[in-house]
């Protein structure tokens, strides 16, 4: 498969190599809204993981996944801060294959690591939009 074809639109990642640099690949809020999809934004600041240590405490970012609440994937990421582009590939990996929050879950990162905030985005998805069980209570009555 040629590069060109393996990727397409927005589930080509890109990255802008400023300081800080922007990596995003797959929708936006503001497009999986326009797309129809029942999306929302997760929120968590890069340095808000011990791994952002080695960029100095104060190093600022911020990391976003959509999700589409419907079939609990991701389709979207977003990550600004120092070399976010490191956190990119992962994101495409989970949107390309859609994998799902729940499997997600296992996919346990290293410590201390900046791919903590992997960790800390699917918790706060959890806490803050998924009723517990709701899923697997579907499941079991269909």
């Amino acid at each position: 498969v040629r590069a060109e074809e393996s990727a397409q639109g927005a589930l080509s990642p890109r990255v802008v190599f400023t300081d800080p640099q922007v990596a995003a690949v797959g929708h936006t809020l503001a497009s999986a809204e326009e797309a129809g999809l029942p999306a929302i934004a997760v929120d968590h600041p890069t340095n808000g993981v011990a791994g952002s240590s080695f960029y100095g405490r104060k190093a600022p970012g911020t990391a976003r996944l959509v999700v589409d609440l419907e079939r609990e994937v991701i389709v979207g990421a977003t990550f600004t801060g120092p070399d976010v582009a490191e956190l990119l590939h992962a994101a495409t990996i989970a949107i390309v294959a859609e994998v799902s929050i729940s499997q997600l879950r296992h996919a346990v990162p290293a410590f201390p690591t900046r791919s903590e905030v992997w960790l800390r985005l699917l918790e706060r998805y959890e806490v803050e939009h998924r009723p517990v069980g709701t899923k697997e209570l579907a499941a079991a009555a269909a």
